[in-house]
Parts: structure tokens; C-alpha cells; sequence
């Protein structure tokens, strides 16, 4: 069977139209894969402590083994290649190479980076770290977290750390994954670790992480020569539930959050107060000369796409003044996430960012989706997965030809894995794993990969 083909009438999509630069990888999260939490002096993490709360977690999971990627890596690491992508994308556990996430160093956690760097360029992959994809250590979040202004300091710490030990060999550095997430989910709302729920939360984590964005940056260009320093925002394109001026103005607020909070302060625009006049309560956590100190000149912006949003005025919703009309409500393809599939809704959200002075190149950082395998005949046969990123694909191609700078696409992600408050419940992988006994199967999804990406003599039949 051609995969390729599978979409039915839509023209079959081709690698070579992506140019023979474009950047083909996969992307994973410390947390999400490695498991071995108590091992080789690792401490606990925010995440480690939050899924051990009862109900905190779909089916009470946790993430004690996840993956077990801390044993399995170089297995895993022959699933990418074997794949056909040429990037790997991880991110560093901070608690596994800072127990206490500061002083001491773990070297055995330290070790273990250098043996996966090492063993990706032994095998011709290009590495990516995210030096925080969500994982604070607990020690941290002790002494107030996201919330302490000191927190510029330990990350910058840590960020050297980081370089001093892993920048001789790897270019390519994401500062922060979706920072949003970490300050609506985990200390707003709660949904995340470490479970904080407030609005007076919201403010100074914001400022604290785009602090930590923009200082990681610079400490990554001191240290690392040549380096490829980005960071990732997650980002949906934002539209009203009608025309209605309210639900236009509330589409502008949301979007002042989701997709303009973390990338306008980098580029020296301050944070949108324009569309969201509660973030200048912002000011009260500002000292003098962080407006600058805000501001860095990154190599590329990753972006995060999953889903559109349509929002409505409500007055029932104090500080933004809008809730969300489901995607379920609207009668549009869904994911089993309840996530709207809308391919034009990627291409206008590359146009939006491809329209701010300053960004040179875009990489797709995470795109993916989750639906329910079903795993039958030692072989799962996920149509709509495949079905979605050729629609997606097509959209990025559309940007990259009517001239947005495009550069990259990671797909999310390489295996199904521990993902956050939905535990095992939802997977995302181009290999399913039973994580009863850790075996993987490669989905129709990867082997339709495998067929994109020619790489012929490792093409799975």
C-alpha cells in the first residue's frame, strides 16, 4: 500500500517540495519519556510530586517509568532514524542534573545527556535541547518557583551549566517550551503542576519566565559559538464566534494571550496591554532596565500549533471576559483531545508571526495529534493521523512558498508517552507503546513518514 496516497483526491505531497535544507525531526520532553525517576541521584521534580495527588492525573497515572527512554534511548534512537527524520528534539530534566536545582551538580544525571548527545551524532542525528519543557524541581517550587524573582538567577545557572557541559556539541538550543502553559495551567488554573490556582499568580510568572526567555538566550550566545538559539510558543489562531464587536474584542484578548504575550516583549513591543489592559498590572514585578533585558534577538521562533480557537464575549468570566466555544459544539473535525483539525488555521497563525519585523526563521516546533488507536494485528492503522498531517503539511508548504521563512517541521512526537494531566490516555506517537511490557510498534502514521521522507533503503514495508 502507498501511504502517500491515502488522502484520497488531495495531490500527493512530496519531501523535495519542502526545499533540501528543511529540517525533518521529532520532538519529546524529559518528563514525558525518560522515567528512572529515583535514579542515578535524580531529584523530584514539580511533576513528581503533583501526579502523586489523587485526581490530579487521568487513571491516577504517573510518569515513575513512562517511556523508560533513560534505558531504551539508543533503541528509540534507531526509531528515529529508522523513521527517516534527521533532528531529534529532548529536553534537558533539570532535577537530574540539579537535584536541588541549584548548586551541587549530579554528574551521573550529566552523564546520561552526554552518552543520548553522543549517541545521536554517532548515529547522524542532529540533537535539540529544550533546556525547560515544564519539569522545575520541587526544591524550587519550595522556595516559590516561577513565582520568586530569584528564579532569573537559578535558571541562568542552570542555563550555563547546560552549556558549559553539552555546548561543545550541540548547536541548536530552545529556551523555554510554551511558556503560557506553564503560567495559565500550572499557576492559574491548576490543571498543571504544581497545581497553583489564583489570577494574582498569573503576572509575575509571566514576567519571570519572559525574563528567563530572553537571559537564557543571551547566556546560550556567551557560551555557545555558532549556536542555533530559539525558543517554542504554542500558538492558535484565534477567531470570534461572530462579528459582533464584543466577541471581536474578546478574540483580541485571547489572542493578546495566547499567541502575542511572550513573542512582543523579545522583539521590544512590551507586553500587549493594548488589547489586554490587566497585563499592566504587570509593572508592579518590573524593575528598572527589564523592558531591555526583556528583549533578545533570537535565531528562530518554534511554534507550537495544535488547534484553532473561536472565543465569544462572556460576562461571566471576570479578567478576560470570554469563554471558549468547543470545537465539539461547532460542528468541525476533531481530534479524540476535542481539538479542532484546522489546517488553514496553521497557515494563519505562520502569517501572523511571519508578519512581526525581527523574526528571521520559524521552525514548527510541535505539531501532532492524538486519536484512538487501536492496536490490532501487531499494527495500528491511524488513518485520520495521517490524514492530518498531510493536511498540515500542505498548509506549511503553502506559507513556505507565498514566502513565510519556514525552516523546520518536529513532529509531536516520536513515541506515545506520559502526556501531562491526561496520563497514558492520550497518545500522540508515530510509535505506539504498551507500557506494560515497553514495546513499540511503529503506526501506519511513522510508516507513512518513513515513505515521505525517502529514505528508501530503510522504507518499512
Amino acid at each position: 500500500m502507498n501511504l502517500n496516497t491515502i488522502s484520497g483526491d488531495n495531490p500527493q505531497l512530496s519531501v523535495t517540495d519542502f526545499g533540501e535544507n528543511f529540517i525533518w525531526g521529532t520532538a519529546t520532553a524529559a518528563y514525558q519519556i525518560e522515567g528512572a525517576v529515583n535514579d542515578d541521584g535524580r531529584g523530584p521534580s514539580i511533576w513528581d510530586t503533583f501526579s502523586k495527588k489523587p485526581g490530579k492525573i487521568k487513571n491516577n497515572d504517573h510518569a515513575d517509568v513512562a517511556c523508560d527512554f533513560y534505558n531504551l534511548y539508543e533503541s528509540d534512537l534507531e526509531l528515529v532514524k529508522k523513521l527517516g527524520f534527521t533532528d531529534f528534539r529532548f529536553s534537558v530534566s533539570w532535577s537530574r542534573i540539579l537535584p536541588d536545582g541549584t548548586g551541587q551538580k549530579n554528574q551521573k544525571g550529566i552523564d546520561f545527556y552526554n552518552r543520548l548527545i553522543d549517541k545521536c551524532l554517532e548515529m547522524k542525528i542532529t540533537p535539540w535541547i529544550t533546556l525547560y519543557h515544564w519539569d522545575l524541581p520541587q526544591a524550587l517550587e519550595n522556595r516559590g518557583g516561577w513565582k520568586n524573582r530569584d528564579i532569573i538567577n537559578w535558571f541562568s545557572d542552570y542555563t550555563k551549566l547546560c552549556t558549559l557541559e553539552f555546548g561543545d556539541r550541540v548547536r541548536n538550543w530552545i529556551v523555554l517550551n510554551e511558556p503560557m502553559a506553564v503560567a495559565g495551567l500550572g499557576y492559574t488554573t491548576g490543571l498543571h503542576a504544581p497545581g497553583k490556582k489564583g489570577i494574582w499568580n498569573f503576572l509575575p510568572v509571566v514576567h519571570h519566565l519572559a525574563m528567563c526567555q530572553a537571559e537564557g538566550g543571551r547566556i546560550i550566545r556567551n557560551h555557545v559559538p555558532d549556536a542555533y538559539i530559539g525558543t517554542a510558543l504554542s500558538c492558535s489562531f484565534v477567531k470570534p464566534f461572530t462579528r459582533n464587536p464584543k466577541d471581536i474584542l474578546a478574540a483580541k484578548r485571547a489572542d493578546a494571550v495566547m499567541n502575542r504575550l511572550f513573542i512582543e516583549p523579545v522583539l521590544g513591543l512590551g507586553y500587549p496591554t493594548d488589547a489586554f489592559p490587566f497585563l499592566s498590572g504587570i509593572q508592579k514585578y518590573m524593575l528598572p532596565g527589564d523592558d531591555k533585558k526583556l528583549e533578545f534577538d533570537f535565531d528562530f521562533i518554534g511554534l507550537q500549533n495544535y488547534f484553532s480557537v473561536v472565543v465569544r464575549h462572556s460576562y461571566l468570566a471576570p479578567v478576560l471576559w470570554l469563554k471558549e466555544v468547543p470545537a465539539r459544539k461547532r460542528n468541525v473535525p476533531i481530534t479524540a483531545m476535542g481539538w479542532e483539525i484546522d489546517p488553514d488555521g496553521m497557515y494563519e497563525i505562520l502569517k501572523q508571526f511571519s508578519d512581526y519585523e525581527g523574526i528571521r526563521d520559524i521552525i514548527i516546533s510541535e505539531n501532532g495529534a492524538c486519536f484512538t488507536d487501536v492496536h490490532t494485528d501487531e499494527q495500528v492503522n491511524d488513518v485520520e493521523r495521517i490524514n492530518f498531517f498531510q493536511q498540515y503539511l500542505r498548509s506549511i508548504l503553502k506559507a513556505k512558498n507565498d514566502g513565510m521563512q519556514v525552516k523546520g517541521y518536529l513532529v509531536w512526537s516520536l513515541t506515545d508517552n506520559f502526556e501531562w494531566a491526561e496520563g497514558y490516555n492520550a497518545r500522540f506517537g508515530l510509535v505506539h507503546v504498551d507500557f506494560k511490557t515497553q514495546k513499540r510498534t511503529i503506526k501506519n502514521s511513522g510508516k507513512w513518514f518513513s515513505d515521505f521522507l525517502r529514505i528508501e533503503k530503510d522504507v518499512i514495508k
